[in-house]
């Protein structure tokens, strides 16, 4: 779509009662004659670099031909440098790399009685609720 077409069309329903209310909005232009219908979708804009303002006063701006200036010294990167950590325990880092495999083994060994335990109890639920009379195990004592 052709933007004089869009165009029309919102004007078209400005005058409609309904889309009155409808405000448009016009692109943003630095120039004082809009650009041709052509170039309007790949305008430059101009951006300043951040920075502080003396930095911005040095720069040359691309285009105009003047000779740019040589960069000053590179900031000390001391500020940035951090002090070594010191070197790993092994020993402690063995001795709690052990206690989380015996707790994770705990753990199993808790989650699968706990399976047993409630497949158990259901077999014996089941048979209650069917009405039988021998659900409950008996045990017998070993001779």
């Amino acid at each position: 779509m052709s933007v004089s077409r869009i165009a029309n069309v919102l004007n078209k329903a400005a005058e409609t009662p309904e889309l009155a209310a409808v405000k448009t909005q016009q692109p943003m232009s630095s120039e004082p004659t809009s650009p041709k219908p052509a170039e309007q979708d790949h305008q430059v804009l101009p951006f300043r670099p951040r920075g502080s303002s003396r930095m911005a006063a040095r720069r040359v701006d691309i285009g105009h031909g003047g000779p740019a200036e040589p960069r000053g010294q590179a900031d000390d990167l001391s500020r940035y440098e951090r002090v070594r950590d010191p070197p790993d325990d092994f020993r402690h880092r063995m001795l709690a790399n052990l206690a989380a495999i015996a707790f994770t083994i705990a753990l199993m060994a808790v989650g699968i009685w706990l399976v047993i335990s409630i497949a158990g109890l259901r077999t014996t639920q089941d048979c209650i609720l069917m009405g039988r009379r021998d659900c409950a195990p008996i045990s017998a004592p070993h001779f």
